[in-house]
């Protein structure tokens, strides 16, 4: 049987592809690990790795070996939380995944209020694109996800966090900047700008295209909803943003405006995702809660559910 150090060593390998940074990150020499490393697969019976001068590579078994590692150590790390913070609210250190399209403007608005709340909880945020995110939750790397909503999958739980409207934006003297709000059918032959594939909020603002008559540009497509701001900005198209952006970003911005649209707007719904058989369960439900406390407060902007909901 492994032992929970080697099964550290194997995903800082996998991590790393170097037995010298793996051996780094884990503080322990280089020796000391091959030779631990050579002994768990020992204990496999099976190569785990294969390595030559140039570099390291993962076999397919310990690719799929290192997935299970990290699920193991990361509920053997809760069992320890668990323990710390019997009895005294919320501790220990979180590992979150966010997509980019929100953390920057969604973290802010609660973290302070967490660490005001929670003096031993510690957040380590990492933001990556919505599939990647859900990967990484299913082989240990995250504890929880902050993402858009529903998961179709059994093994995750989520609780709703919020729903966030996009508006309208554009540049300053746009002919349809002047109105108090939008109408969809003023969209017909406009150039919509989005992120680039890969995010919910591009497959979202295509079908808006799609139903409007409006042209998606695929010659300009945003890494970040920063470079969406500063294209519009330059006249080179109009954008659909998420509210909470638009408050952090746009409203205090000279060169864009946004507007709501008329009628239904389109929207995005916002949740807390982790592993269904995770022993933080109660911890994580206690976190959504209280983010969605803080956000009633100070965002108006979005729509949070009643807690009994």
């Amino acid at each position: 049987m492994p032992s929970i150090q080697q099964l550290r060593y194997l995903v800082a390998l996998a991590d790393t592809l170097s037995f010298s940074r793996a051996a780094a990150i884990t503080n322990v020499t280089q020796p000391t690990l091959s030779m631990q490393f050579k002994d768990l697969e020992r204990r496999v019976g099976a190569k785990l790795v294969e390595r030559n001068r140039a570099r390291v590579v993962m076999t397919h078994l310990g690719e799929e070996v290192s997935k299970k590692a990290r699920v193991i150590l990361s509920e053997i790390e809760d069992i320890y939380a668990l323990a710390r913070t019997q009895g005294s609210g919320l501790g220990g250190t979180i590992r979150v995944g966010v997509v980019h399209t929100l953390g920057a403007y969604l973290l802010p608005l609660v973290v302070p209020e967490f660490r005001a709340r929670y003096p031993e909880l510690r957040f380590y945020i990492r933001e990556e694109l919505p599939d990647v995110l859900m990967n990484h939750l299913d082989d240990g790397r995250h504890d929880i996800l902050i993402c858009p909503v529903p998961v179709l999958r059994r093994d995750f739980l989520w609780v709703q966090l919020f729903t966030e409207p996009f508006l309208v934006v554009l540049p300053y003297d746009h002919p349809l900047a002047s109105q108090q709000e939008i109408n969809r059918a003023d969209l017909k032959g406009e150039t919509i700008l989005t992120m680039e594939r890969g995010h919910k909020l591009s497959e979202q603002v295509s079908q808006l295209c799609e139903d409007v008559g409006a042209s998606l540009s695929y010659d300009y497509e945003g890494t970040s909803l920063d470079t969406l701001r500063q294209m519009v900005a330059m006249g080179m198209g109009i954008s659909l943003l998420p509210a909470l952006y638009v408050r952090s970003e746009v409203e205090r911005e000279k060169l864009v405006v946004a507007r709501p649209l008329a009628g239904t707007a389109p929207d995005r719904t916002i949740g807390l995702i982790f592993r269904e058989g995770s022993l933080r369960r109660e911890s994580f439900e206690k976190i959504a809660g209280t983010m969605m406390e803080i956000l009633r407060s100070r965002a108006p902007q979005v729509s949070v559910p009643d807690t009994e909901s």
